[in-house]
């Protein structure tokens, strides 16, 4: 085995495949801010609202939601404190499908997705479309824990994990960028963990909003 990679969980690890500053942990660390919900599948909605192409807001029950085409995506995890999950496998639904259904405006340039509790964290459209990110529903073959975000999470595998928001339950297309939970409370706006992107006083211009 080459000196610069590990097995985990079985897979062999380039540390290539690591971000300055993470390390791959012993298990499975699970982090997050406040309590677990509860799901309630008779009243959960999804909806897709803001900037639509057609001015109107779309929704879907859960039984909606459930039956839309699923995707699976390998994809490497890594939180801001510094811990990186390797070769996790979730399977979900992935945005294009989302914006097939309830496409944007034209002009929508960034989305805010919006979790339990008015959490919420903003991306790119480039960010949202991008190969890896998925609207999970699974990890591993299994459905998700809720500590981890069961029913619905986004993983956005290129971005720090604040960006990945647990228990969504929408989509705001947005036409100017706005912060989220944590980028207002002092995250970068972007969360590019190969540029080391943490901190909001990092922000080169052009990289927040206004």
């Amino acid at each position: 085995m080459a000196q610069d990679a590990r097995p985990v969980r079985g897979v062999i690890v380039e540390e290539s495949r690591l971000p300055p500053g993470q390390y791959v942990p012993r298990g499975r660390p699970v982090i997050h801010y406040g309590r677990v919900p509860a799901f309630k599948p008779e009243s959960w909605d999804f909806r897709v609202f803001g900037a639509t192409a057609s001015g109107e807001e779309h929704r879907y029950d859960w039984s909606e939601f459930e039956q839309l085409p699923r995707a699976t995506r390998i994809a490497d995890f890594h939180c801001v404190t510094k811990f990186s999950l390797m070769a996790n496998e979730w399977r979900g639904v992935t945005p294009a499908t989302i914006m097939q259904a309830a496409p944007p405006d034209p002009g929508v340039r960034h989305v805010m997705i919006w979790a339990e509790y008015g959490y919420s964290a903003n991306l790119r459209m480039s960010d949202f479309t991008a190969p890896d990110t998925l609207f999970a529903m699974e990890l591993d073959e299994k459905p998700l824990s809720p500590e981890r975000g069961f029913p619905l999470r986004i993983v956005v595998p290129h971005l720090y994990a604040w960006k990945s928001v647990k228990w969504v339950r929408g989509i705001e297309y947005l036409l100017e960028d706005r912060r989220g939970f944590w980028e207002e409370r002092g995250y970068h706006n972007v969360a590019d963990p190969w540029r080391e992107q943490r901190y909001s006083y990092q922000e080169e211009p052009g990289e927040g909003p206004p």
